[in-house]
């Protein structure tokens, strides 16, 4: 079925085409190598500027039940669940001052969250906790990390300021012996690895960098004794200031706007522009919030995350823009579906398909749908058009044409994570703020002054990095230790040609260990969503393994291959999608085939989420060893 593009104010060739050349130029063979890891003599980029008070304590040799390793949302969520299932006897690891995680880390001006504070703070029923705003910020994430602390108990017994050096199994004793840089020597029966995704900072490996004499932090490790002012701005001390930031991504639209209004010369440095659409911030209704029924929570979360997997929703319960670039993207599509009498006709003919009987019937049925519909092609008619309104707002808030033309992204909204803001663009429009478009090509050099770019000296007094955090790199390297399972193999040895898994929770040769994260889980958008559901059913297996006096806990060689299987031939869904997008950590820098079973479950979270629920339900845990 070809698509009527007569009606379309866009020429579709023309998109494809822009879409390809802008993604062709920002490939780089070097992938995630592009970037240098934050240690050495590059380690003070990720020293803790937050800490009041060094804690001061003797060494642990003693033993719990569960270590959580992790305090950001992952391990109070773990914490929390393991509390309401009646186990108590747990410690929290963070290397960070205090709880929070990424919260702890980010908190840059202006720093905020992208997804509706109703569905992003988890426990909100449990807590009675009120956001006041449908879209938080840092300081009152902050606070409400902290909320959950004090409710759940968490502090107590916790290890805050304490990083994990290695955790090494004793098939012997059946216990983790968990090292830190403490001289900590923990023994725990279980260990909970939530590290988190967004973790450790990055810097792009840029000719010159360690020869630059002027003052440099990472926006994760914001240097407020530097710039003055706090989380809302007014950083007064750059009044006399020249400063470059390098990195345009959600972090960058975030902290640019006060960067612009406080220094006297801002210069910002982008290879690949944002998809900045409208934010349109609001306190939050002590009406409505008042009119909740029980239960609303995790039904506005399903709600939300089944509108961003094209499921169908009787109303779109946060309508933001998340979820109106999905109706729009899949809301054509339904008028092109097949009707009841021609599916029930593919199905009676289906008995008669090899293909079928190959695929599986509900595969079998989906595709034909897909090639009735065209959906591909219907989709993609539904991105340009969206993407030609956030193209359009910038033509219509950037005053000068060249500058609006470089803040225009070519490439699919979902390529990389979309961004609402309603003062980033605006902020082009000072006299003191310059984009230096480097046109996919990155930095040149660093030179004692400042950043050469096409010939050109920016001498600068700052430069921020707003490089992101490490993502696609090896696991043990994100989490800044090694995992030694059983006869002492790593976690760098067992999945040094891809991710290997049961469920993405738990890994053969790894015994009593969890795993939290995306990876062969259920990704989100609303990321604490997924953490919440992980540690439901981390809590679910704990309770029953002591209900059955268990010790140990395995995934089967069969249980873990399946899954494997599945996870690709999952993501057989999103491959052409992701290969066809501008390079990112999405997509891995570009790189996404090479290892297929590192990817998410291609299904998306509601089913996964359906899927672990069903799992437990049969309560035989199935795919686990057990003894």
């Amino acid at each position: 079925m070809a698509i009527n593009t007569e009606r379309f104010d866009f020429d579709p060739e023309y998109l494809r085409k822009k879409y390809r050349l802008e993604r062709d130029k920002r490939l780089r063979q070097d992938g995630n190598d592009q970037y240098q890891e934050v240690s050495g003599e590059f380690s003070y980029f990720a020293e803790d500027p937050y800490l009041e008070e060094t804690i001061e304590r003797a060494p642990l040799t003693d033993e719990v039940e569960v270590v959580i390793i992790g305090g950001g949302f992952g391990g109070m969520l773990a914490g929390a669940r393991l509390r309401e299932a009646g186990i108590d006897d747990f410690r929290i690891i963070e290397k960070g001052g205090d709880f929070g995680g990424t919260w702890y880390w980010n908190r840059y001006p202006g720093a905020s969250c992208d997804i509706e504070s109703y569905i992003y703070f988890p426990l909100l029923e449990e807590t009675g906790f009120v956001p006041r705003q449908k879209y938080t910020n840092a300081p009152e994430t902050l606070e409400y990390c902290k909320v959950i602390c004090d409710k759940f108990n968490l502090y107590e017994n916790a290890c805050l300021q304490t990083e994990v050096t290695s955790t090494i199994w004793n098939e012997d004793t059946k216990r983790w012996l968990v090292k830190t840089n403490r001289d900590d020597e923990i023994k725990a029966r279980y260990v909970v690895h939530s590290n988190g995704p967004l973790n450790r900072p990055k810097l792009p490996a840029i000719k010159g960098i360690n020869d630059y004499k002027g003052h440099t932090f990472h926006t994760s490790r914001w240097d407020y004794e530097y710039t003055g002012g706090n989380s809302h701005g007014n950083l007064d001390n750059l009044k006399d200031k020249r400063v470059a930031i390098i990195g345009t991504g959600a972090t960058a639209v975030q902290c640019v706007p006060h960067l612009g209004e406080g220094a006297k010369q801002l210069y910002v440095f982008q290879r690949t522009p944002s998809s900045i659409d409208v934010r349109n911030n609001q306190a939050t209704d002590p009406d409505w919030i008042s009119t909740q029924k029980e239960g609303w929570h995790d039904e506005r979360r399903k709600n939300f995350e089944t509108l961003l997997t094209g499921g169908r929703v009787k109303e779109d319960l946060v309508s933001d823009g998340w979820t109106e670039a999905f109706r729009l993207l899949f809301g054509s599509l339904r008028e092109k579906a097949p009707s009841k009498m021609k599916m029930a006709s593919w199905a009676a003919s289906s008995i008669f398909s090899p293909e079928m009987y190959k695929k599986g019937f509900k595969a079998y049925m989906t595709d034909k749908a897909m090639e009735a519909m065209d959906i591909r092609n219907a989709m993609q008619m539904a991105d340009f058009q969206k993407m030609e309104q956030v193209r359009a707002r910038a033509d219509k808030v950037v005053k000068d044409e060249k500058t609006a033309e470089s803040l225009k992204p070519y490439y699919n909204q979902f390529c990389k994570r979309p961004c609402f803001h309603d003062e980033y663009l605006d902020t082009f429009n000072r006299p003191n703020v310059e984009l230096i478009d480097t046109d996919g090509k990155g930095l040149e050099e660093i030179s004692e002054k400042g950043i050469v770019f096409n010939g050109k000296e920016y001498e600068v007094d700052c430069i921020i990095f707003a490089t992101g955090f490490e993502v696609g790199t090896e696991y043990s390297r994100r989490a800044g230790y090694q995992i030694h399972g059983v006869e002492g193999k790593t976690v760098t040895q067992k999945w040094e040609n891809g991710l290997a898994t049961f469920h993405g929770m738990h890994s053969r040769g790894f015994p009593n260990a969890f795993f939290f994260g995306p990876g062969q889980s259920g990704f989100t958008a609303s990321y604490t969503y997924s953490l919440d559901e992980q540690s439901i059913h981390l809590a679910y297996i704990l309770e029953k393994l002591k209900d059955k006096g268990a010790t140990r806990i395995e995934a089967s060689q069969e249980a873990e291959e399946k899954w494997i299987e599945t996870i690709i031939d999952k993501a057989r869904i999103t491959a052409d999608f992701q290969e066809n997008c501008t390079p990112g950590y999405y997509n891995n820098e570009g790189k996404i085939n090479q290892t297929p079973q590192n990817n998410t479950y291609g299904g998306g979270p509601i089913e996964f989420f359906s899927l672990m629920k069903k799992w437990r339900s049969k309560e035989s845990l199935e795919g686990l060893e057990i003894n």
